[in-house]
């Protein structure tokens, strides 16, 4: 009841002040063009008299106050009226309905010069000057409807997804560094993305075009190599990550405390040679096992998710045979994986009987012969075959030249004997040295040293192509062995299709640190629920017949929604870091823009690290390849003699052989 009284109490003083308005601008009308009334005969005694007494008090002393005054108590009237909100309202149409009626209300007296009738005259100034009084009006009454708290015209919330992130710079002497600006409302502020624990592990993702190799994978290169960590470094694009890293190592090899070997691996032009079977990292049947199975999962990525498989686990144990057999055969001279598969090669029956004569073996090939006796043809065909065509896919000069030498070890972390191994990839035959990149990272697996001297990092470009079956258990440990492990792919969609939905969700999981650009579908999601919830502020109006009404509130909503991850531009990324116990990082997540280093070379200015084949290379290539095949056809021969000369072995000679 009270606010009922009040508003009926403003209504009247608004009503009355408009009235006085009115009537002060009547009077000067009549005053003013007293002429032009008196000529139409509009005049009376009483109103005469009432004038002159009006004009004693100096309202009417200039035209322009008592107009003034009349248009103060307009003034003072459109304080007092509430109009309807109405958003369609702006402030500009506004001030033209004010300026407007301000110009017609006091330009009006100009027409008092022209040289007219009077009641010409008093006519025009009349009604230009009402006109200008009624446009002023309707500017103050737009002024009550003008929406001052208007929505957020930010349609896609931008602004309100924006959070203070890390501007520190968090340094320690195995950290990586990126710079980065972000916004922050509307600012743009300068950051820094701080992966100070690496061996948590880094995943880097991004769709092709997304900047992920430009402005986080060579970033990632030149730091830890000025850092003085030893590198293992998968070029699926080669020499672009070769050439960066090689840069970077004339840079900087005199830092490291002992120099380190620059290798290079190379399918396609030979350059350094490396036996991922070498002798030290085959000590027993079980590493002849982990090694067939990097092979065969290499080849044949779709048994990633079949692991377990009758006739995966039969073709994989059937190369473990293979691999252990040469590996006791003279200590190990012939273990390589050409000969291995030149001894896949052999007949089953000298095969089967050769293999028999190591007892280790024993368990492995005793269902293999089991099943050739009872002539179950085809089952152990079944078995072989997929062992057979896989391996022969990796017969070729330049592989079975590279991988039969021993230029060096895959030790790379010795403190005493740093390596930087840069290992090539060809996108067009990418699934057949994916294989052989697998058995490296395996043996790599093997003879990393645990120790606290010498950091190691191992940069896998396009990671989902490699069947590095063992990654999960790898992650676990590499703090143990100061090993900083980058994996670069373009979707998590990739390591599902070629590891398996539970396989690629336990890789995901394990991951420390995120470095993320556009990325779509499920990843988007993932990640953005990864990156959790912020408060935001919402704004809402509601709008009736009578009154508008707006509130505001603050809720959690996603930090960096899947749509936002989505459609980021090239060079611009979202993640999360890790810390440290003794370095804690507040504001882990980021969504920001990375900046190059100032000292960074542009791309086409690294160290050119291109080797041509030469005649004499290509002679020694194809000398090498007849040797291995030549090998095992002695061995072949020397092991069924010595078998047939072997009272207590002769039995064991298979009927057909």
């Amino acid at each position: 009841m009270l606010k009922s009284e009040n508003e009926m109490g403003l209504k009247k003083i608004v009503d009355l002040t408009r009235t006085i308005s009115i009537v002060i601008l009547l009077l000067h009308f009549y005053f003013y063009c007293y002429a032009a009334f008196k000529e139409l005969g509009w005049i009376h005694p009483i109103g005469n008299r009432l004038l002159k007494n009006i004009s004693h008090t100096g309202l009417l002393n200039s035209i322009h106050r008592s107009k003034l005054i009349a248009l103060g108590f307009l003034a003072i009237s459109l304080l007092g009226t509430k109009g309807r909100k109405d958003v369609s309202v702006n402030f500009k149409s506004t001030l033209i309905f004010l300026g407007l009626g301000l110009f017609f209300y006091f330009g009006s007296v100009w027409i008092f010069y022209f040289n007219e009738e009077p009641k010409i005259i008093a006519t025009a100034y009349i009604l230009v000057t009402t006109t200008g009084y009624i446009l002023f009006l309707t500017g103050g009454s737009l002024l009550s409807r003008l929406v001052i708290q208007k929505l957020s015209p930010d349609v896609f919330n931008k602004l309100n997804e924006t959070f203070p992130q890390e501007e520190r710079l968090i340094e320690n002497k195995y950290s990586m560094n990126f710079r980065a600006q972000y916004n922050l409302k509307g600012r743009t502020r300068h950051s820094w993305v701080n992966v100070i624990n690496g061996f948590r592990g880094l995943l880097v993702m991004g769709l092709s075009g997304s900047g992920k190799t430009a402005f986080v994978v060579k970033q990632v290169i030149q730091q830890q190599i000025e850092k003085g960590f030893a590198m293992f470094i998968h070029d699926f694009k080669y020499p672009d990550l070769t050439n960066v890293a090689y840069h970077h190592f004339l840079k900087n090899k005199k830092s490291y405390k002992k120099e380190p070997q620059f290798y290079i691996i190379n399918f396609d032009s030979p350059v350094h040679r490396c036996n991922p079977l070498m002798v030290k990292s085959i000590k027993t049947i079980t590493d002849a096992a982990s090694a067939s199975r990097a092979i065969m999962l290499g080849l044949n990525q779709e048994w990633m998710s079949k692991q377990g498989d009758f006739w995966v686990e039969s073709s994989i144990n059937y190369v473990t045979a293979l691999i252990w057999f040469l590996r006791k055969y003279k200590d190990g001279i012939y273990c390589t994986l050409p000969h291995v598969i030149e001894l896949a090669q052999v007949e089953f029956e000298k095969l089967f009987t050769i293999l028999r004569a190591e007892p280790t073996l024993e368990a492995l090939v005793n269902p293999f012969i089991a099943a050739y006796n009872s002539d179950a043809m085809k089952q152990l065909m079944g078995q072989l075959s997929g062992a057979a065509i896989s391996l022969g896919t990796l017969s070729s000069e330049n592989l079975y030249y590279v991988l039969s030498g021993d230029d060096f070890t895959m030790d790379i972390n010795d403190p005493a004997n740093p390596k930087i191994v840069c290992i090539a990839n060809n996108p067009q035959i990418s699934n057949v040295y994916s294989a052989v990149i697998s058995l490296y990272l395996n043996n790599l697996q093997k003879l990393l040293k645990e120790q606290e001297e010498q950091p190691c990092g191992i940069v896998l470009e396009e990671f989902a192509n490699i069947s590095w079956h063992g990654v999960d258990k790898f992650l676990s440990v590499c703090r143990s062995y100061l090993v900083s492990t980058t994996l670069v792919i373009q979707d998590v969609s990739q390591l599902v299709m070629h590891y398996g939905i539970k396989q690629a969700n336990v890789i995901y999981a394990m991951i420390g640190n995120i470095i993320s650009g556009q990325v779509t579908n499920e990843t988007a999601k993932s990640l953005s629920e990864r990156f959790g919830n912020i408060m935001q502020d919402r704004n809402s109006m509601t709008t009736n017949s009578s009154d508008n009404s707006f509130s505001q509130s603050r809720q959690l909503d996603n930090a960096i929604p899947h749509s936002t991850i989505a459609s980021l531009s090239a060079g611009e990324f979202v993640g999360v870091v890790a810390d440290n116990p003794d370095q804690k990082i507040e504001r882990k997540m980021f969504h920001a823009e990375l900046k190059f280093p100032v000292n960074s070379p542009l791309k086409n200015h690294y160290s050119d690290l291109l080797v041509q084949e030469t005649d004499p290379v290509r002679q020694l290539i194809n000398k090498k390849y007849i040797e291995l095949k030549t090998d095992i056809k002695k061995l072949v021969i020397e092991e069924m003699s010595r078998i047939i000369n072997t009272p207590e072995l002769s039995i064991i000679i298979h009927k057909k052989a």
